[in-house]
């Protein structure tokens, strides 16, 4: 059964996307944060990171985003399909993406996390940048409160 819905119902909330690439040995997923700007979805890589590196080999993948609230009967998949591209790191829009998951507020943000995981200004930074050449949606808000959706 399957229930379109906007994509930007996910899109537009700080969830975790799982960008799935390949390699030789098969399909490898790594779970990632993201922004929606410009018509693309931009992830966080470095330059050394395996994502960025088979990506760089085979620009192919995949990205799968839910939204589950349990005790709402919300569940919401989004998948996107296409070949990303490695692009250098833009601070500013770093800092756009860390205020989606750590709060409009900088001062606010762990500053431990910030200079050694984050690390905003380093060259290193990388963003996997993909356009969608495919987008599926799958409202499956029934399972509580079926055949009537929970959401929207």
């Amino acid at each position: 059964m399957t229930r379109p819905f906007e994509p930007e119902d996910i899109l537009s909330r700080p969830l975790m996307a799982n960008l799935a690439t390949m390699e030789a040995e098969g399909p490898r997923n790594s779970p990632v944060w993201f922004i929606w700007e410009d018509g693309a979805l931009w992830m966080l890589g470095h330059c050394e990171g395996s994502s960025v590196r088979r990506l760089q080999v085979d620009p192919r993948c995949a990205v799968e985003i839910v939204h589950l609230d349990v005790a709402a009967g919300v569940l919401l998949h989004l998948g996107l399909r296409g070949k990303a591209e490695v692009l250098p790191m833009e601070p500013a829009r770093f800092r756009r993406l860390l205020a989606r998951y750590l709060g409009p507020d900088p001062d606010s943000w762990n500053p431990w996390f910030i200079q050694e995981i984050a690390a905003i200004d380093d060259p290193e930074g990388r963003w996997i940048r993909l356009v969608p050449d495919s987008t599926f949606t799958n409202n499956v808000s029934y399972f509580r409160t079926g055949p009537d959706l929970a959401f929207p």
